[in-house]
């Protein structure tokens, strides 16, 4: 229980960056959804992001996991570990900068490749912006290493702050002065012909700031190559570039494919769009896996080879589904309110949430279950079973985008991490068994899921009896989580109070 407290508390902290930021970052979505001209331009953005998300696995290419291999390999030699983090420094500044060139070289080919309406000017600023994105990955990864996680929230905080006081200014503040007559107080930093574009230039901002907030940490250890170093981390890491493509591909193939294979090209970015704002409304989800993940690797490692790890890795594996099914409850049964975050027009894809949803929890899941093949050195399994979901969702997508629009990536995504979940679990029981309290977790499956049935099968008209009703099936869930295995005499605060009392501080 100690150490389930201790990645608690680490999970939380994280999530100060991870689910606070990006829950910041996703409230921008529905001011894009109001101030954009139509959902053809949130389109856009949508897929210049997934191609961003793909582009930036490509050029970490695993680094980031291996760095955690090597450096806790080293725990107990901080000149070695220490060797190990400045290795991998140099050689992402070096790739990172190549590809910024790169891109900065041959913006207009990109942009005309790309044929999503994208100007040269956004993918030289989307070049730049990875390629700082990538490299300061590794200095992050050395303060969740080092057990810094709040200077490392507030690293992450102070650059979406940034990023969020950005698309405000330029998005809702300038167009207001611009248009009031009184243009020439921003007549220096804002174009009224610029939308979409302002989007970019302050995720560009942000950062930059970032990169600058970490020379500290860049700098902190003496630059310390070693070559043979590198070739053992890039032999561990490279299969794991595979697996992140592949990953990555599961998780934006949707958004990159559906402009191409949509029938309709002239209405194809605006359902593109719409499918992107809804997806987004569900990826509070996605916000509490990153914070999970985020303490969970280091976790893992420093706790592989203790007397009792496999049971904290079932422990972990518990409370996760545990609490993916409260964030989807919870998000389940307050879609009535949660629909007015969208403009009207975005609100008709709504019905998609749930699987979504369903579909984010399986691939936590398989987060949670990667841990088998990282610990045995086996990572090309990692590489298989994301390639067999890949396949699963490129088809489906492939063959049923043209006659379904976006439902077909919904119900090809759950599909994806629902057989990547399953051949997970069964290969990675026969490498390196964990004893998961299988029982319990589908008995909380089964609750939430009965939960659900009664919320959306029982007609009620009235908006506020609705929601009392659903407000208190989701209280029957965290009751029975309560009883079952959350019991208030365990946690810290109550634990601080009974000895007070005990000990006659409180009469």
């Amino acid at each position: 229980m100690a150490e389930m407290k201790q990645l608690a508390k680490e999970t939380a902290i994280y999530g100060v960056s991870s689910i606070v930021g990006k829950f910041l970052n996703w409230l921008l979505v529905p001011m894009y959804t109001y101030v954009l001209q139509n959902s053809g331009q949130y389109g856009i953005v949508t897929n210049l992001y997934a191609w961003t998300a793909l582009v930036i696995v490509v050029i970490t290419y695993g680094m980031e996991t291996g760095f955690f291999r090597f450096a806790s390999e080293y725990k107990d030699n901080k000149t070695l570990s220490d060797r190990v983090y400045s290795t991998t420094l140099c050689c992402l500044a070096v790739t990172s900068t190549l590809f910024a060139l790169l891109l900065i070289v041959f913006r207009h080919d990109v942009a005309e490749l790309l044929s999503c309406g994208a100007s040269a000017n956004i993918v030289a600023m989307l070049g730049v912006t990875v390629a700082l994105d990538a490299f300061d990955s590794i200095p992050f990864a050395y303060l969740r290493y080092k057990k810094k996680p709040v200077k490392f929230a507030a690293y992450k905080l102070i650059s979406i702050a940034i990023n969020i006081l950005g698309n405000i200014f330029f998005l809702v503040i300038c167009p207001k002065i611009s248009n009031s007559g009184a243009a020439w107080l921003v007549d220096w930093c804002f174009r009224p012909d610029y939308d979409v574009e302002y989007i970019f230039i302050t995720n560009l901002i942000s950062s930059f700031v970032c990169t600058l907030l970490l020379l500290p940490t860049i700098l902190e250890p003496k630059l310390d190559f070693d070559r043979m170093l590198l070739r053992r981390m890039l032999k561990y890491s490279l299969p794991i570039l595979l697996l992140g493509i592949v990953g990555i591909m599961n998780q934006t193939v949707d958004k990159i494919l559906f402009p191409i294979v949509y029938p309709d090209k002239s209405d194809a970015m605006l359902q593109l769009g719409i499918y992107g704002a809804c997806f987004k409304v569900a990826m509070i989800m996605m916000m509490f896996t990153n914070a999970f993940r985020y303490a969970y690797e280091p976790f893992v490692f420093q706790k592989h080879g203790t007397s009792k790890c496999k049971e904290s890795y079932s422990d972990a594996m518990k409370y996760f589904i545990i609490a993916a099914l409260m964030i989807f409850l919870g998000m389940v049964f307050y879609l009535d309110i949660l629909k007015f975050l969208l403009r009207e027009d975005y609100r008709i894809g709504m019905n998609i949430v749930p699987l979504i949803l369903i579909s984010y929890m399986f691939q936590g899941i398989v987060y949670n279950l990667a841990l088998w093949y990282k610990l045995v050195d086996k990572t090309y399994w990692g590489a298989i079973i994301s390639s067999i979901g890949f396949i699963i969702m490129f088809v489906m997508q492939l063959l049923l985008i043209p006659k379904f629009s976006y439902w077909a990536c919904v119900w090809s995504s759950v599909a994806c991490y629902f057989v990547m979940m399953m051949v997970s679990y069964f290969v990675g029981q026969k490498y390196y068994p964990v004893d998961y309290q299988l029982k319990r977790i589908a008995m909380y499956v089964v609750l939430a899921a009965l939960l659900w049935a009664a919320a959306m099968f029982i007609t009620i008209d009235n908006f506020f009896v609705r929601m009392a009703y659903r407000t208190i099936l989701l209280a029957i869930f965290c009751v029975v989580v309560i009883m079952k295995d959350l019991p208030l005499s365990k946690l810290p605060i109550i634990q601080k109070l009974t000895k007070r009392i005990k000990g006659g501080s409180i009469n």
